[in-house]
């Protein structure tokens, strides 16, 4: 019989990692680098959520607070990595995107992204008052 240690091992570090994320310590977080938006959808690198949610994308300018939503998916409970949202409205390189974690609370469906700006529903997840966000330049 053939065993696979790799697999194994990756395996395990991305249950652990997920654990980790999903109430044990770990903060959440969200990553990610300037970017071509050329095809339509901007990506973070990696992302951290004690819980199932949506990685948003607002727009956003020099005063640094989200704008109107131009994309959002769904993400995991946990570490996920290169998750990419598909942009519902143009953006022109030198845009700048603010991308933000949203919990899944509030609203009146699971797995349907209710949140318009300022509402409760679906809303941005903050640790010590603080957006869990990162802010790129559409290349």
């Amino acid at each position: 019989m053939k065993t696979f240690p790799t697999l194994t091992a990756l395996a395990f570090a991305a249950t652990t990692t997920a654990a980790l994320a999903a109430g044990h310590g770990m903060a959440p977080m969200v990553e990610a680098s300037d970017q071509s938006v050329s095809n339509g959808v901007v990506s973070a690198t990696r992302i951290a959520a004690q819980e199932n949610g949506w990685l948003v994308v607002h727009r956003t300018g020099a005063d640094m607070k989200p704008g109107p939503v131009v994309g959002h998916a769904p993400i995991r409970a946990g570490v996920t990595t290169d998750v990419a949202a598909i942009l519902t409205e143009d953006v022109q390189p030198g845009d700048m995107l603010m991308l933000m974690v949203h919990s899944e609370d509030g609203g009146m469906q699971t797995g349907i992204f209710e949140y318009t700006l300022g509402a409760k529903e679906d809303g941005p997840i903050r640790v010590d008052d603080a957006l869990v966000m990162d802010i790129i330049t559409a290349q």
